[in-house]
């Protein structure tokens, strides 16, 4: 019943795509883009319902899901069959569809790689109303390869078949402090040719870096609970030891959004207790940042008193060799911390992702870090962004596109593989139907 509630779907889907002439813009129940597309005429395609986990198959190790479902509920319905997705990003709202059409990460990426690699095959919408199924061998090869880090400028995702791995019932954690980043960067190298399930980091300070260890175990002499009056990342500081129940440790950052919940003034005990436990999480904070966009609430105050602060959001990636250089640049002339870490291997070389260029042997070294730069003078539109921008170009990194990018548009092609990218642009949406990756990410259009 579920497989053919599908195909009406995907069906009507189609039937709406061929008879709208003009642009598309999707219609979706979460987004975790950080960047404030322009408003356009463009009409929307309603993909709210393509929200379902289709079949679990734990023989296989393989689901079957809708690109729309949130991490949240896929993670829940392979969950209560003992098995979980490869790589879980780290916020519930997430949807599956989203971090292989874009770029996802988690803590089981430096032995899975990223989410669009543990992918077997893909139903992709194109512009035109057509529904190919894409597959690492099939005729749509290019295409299968060629949507991660497109973000629908080539077509949606409607439904995919990922991997699964087995779990335990909980995950026993090793928080070990490292002072210094060349030691730091080696104990991440070392741990991910050990015996860890996951591996993360934590950077407070110039001389206060965290890595955590965490592997599943079948008994814990305890549980921590960090989805209320508790932080985790606190904890990272606190212990060097701590259990948590398997789905408590997938979806750890999400009740402090990592640590950005200080943002909407909820680290304090009283606003915990008086918004309790199912309003502390991601989805919340977003729906708060999005009301602050609309009404302009913090840009009014800015203005009010003269202050010129500079958003920084971002996830980028670097090669294991230049992170403790990126590391340094960025704690002296950034000045964001904590700085989340998290390494990414795992990568069949076979297998060559265009659009999101991770192919080379070896480590890379994500580097993720969402605050505000307080900024007494007034710079140029970016400042602070494009300096960081210009660093992982010189290291050899890339970064990903969900939020604000100042690329100019010869620097970008050659980054994200302009020539790839028209190639298939040019078969999938000959018409131009979809912006083009640089207007969608850059001009925000």
């Amino acid at each position: 019943m579920t497989l053919l509630a599908y195909e009406q779907k995907k069906r009507e889907l189609s039937r709406q795509l061929q008879s709208n002439a003009g642009g598309v813009r999707l219609e979706k129940s979460t987004s975790n883009l950080f960047r404030t597309r322009e408003p356009g005429s463009a009409r929307k395609l309603d993909v709210r319902k393509l929200d379902q986990v289709l079949a679990v198959d734990t023989e296989n190790r393989r689901v079957e899901v809708e690109g729309m479902t949130t991490y949240e509920d896929l993670t829940d319905a392979c969950l209560a069959q003992d098995c979980m997705p490869l790589v879980v990003p780290q916020l519930k709202s997430i949807t599956i569809g989203g971090a292989v059409s874009g770029i996802g990460i988690e803590s089981s990426s430096f032995r899975h790689g990223l989410p669009h690699e543990s992918v077997h095959s893909m139903d992709v919408l194109l512009a035109d109303g057509e529904v190919v199924t894409c597959s690492p061998d099939n005729e749509h090869a290019d295409l299968f390869f060629g949507i991660p880090n497109s973000y629908g400028t080539l077509g949606y995702i409607l439904k995919l078949n990922a991997k699964t791995m087995p779990v335990k019932p909980f995950v026993a954690l090793q928080h070990t402090h490292y002072g210094g980043a060349d030691e730091y960067f080696a104990a991440v190298a070392q741990a991910c040719r050990g015996d860890a399930d996951f591996i993360d980091g934590s950077v407070f300070g110039a001389n206060e870096m965290y890595l955590t260890e965490g592997r599943f175990v079948d008994t814990a002499p305890y549980s921590s609970d960090y989805t209320w009056l508790k932080m985790y990342f606190r904890s990272i500081q606190q212990r060097s030891q701590d259990y948590l129940k398997t789905r408590d440790y997938i979806w750890r950052w999400d009740t402090d959004w990592f640590w950005c919940s200080k943002n909407v003034f909820v680290q304090n005990l009283p606003l915990r207790l008086l918004l309790g436990r199912r309003r502390l999480n991601s989805i919340t904070y977003q729906k708060i940042m999005r009301w602050n966009n609309r009404v302009g609430l913090t840009s009014a105050i800015n203005r009010l008193l003269d202050r010129h602060p500079e958003g920084v959001v971002q996830d980028v990636d670097i090669p294991l060799d230049n992170a403790a250089e990126f590391l340094r640049f960025f704690l002296d002339e950034i000045g964001i911390r904590p700085v989340w870490i998290c390494p990414i291997g795992g990568h069949d070389l076979e297998r060559r992702f265009p659009l999101y260029p991770l192919h080379g042997a070896g480590l890379f070294i994500n580097f993720g870090f969402w605050d505000v730069v307080p900024n007494p003078e007034k710079h140029p539109s970016g400042y602070f962004n494009r300096k960081i921008e210009d660093k992982v170009r010189v290291l050899g990194g890339v970064k990903s596109l969900y939020s604000d990018a100042y690329y100019d548009e010869d620097s970008f092609w050659q980054l994200y593989d302009g020539e790839a990218y028209f190639a298939l642009k040019q078969k999938y949406d000959p018409g131009q139907r979809l912006k083009n990756l640089y207007q969608k990410c850059v001009l925000k259009k």
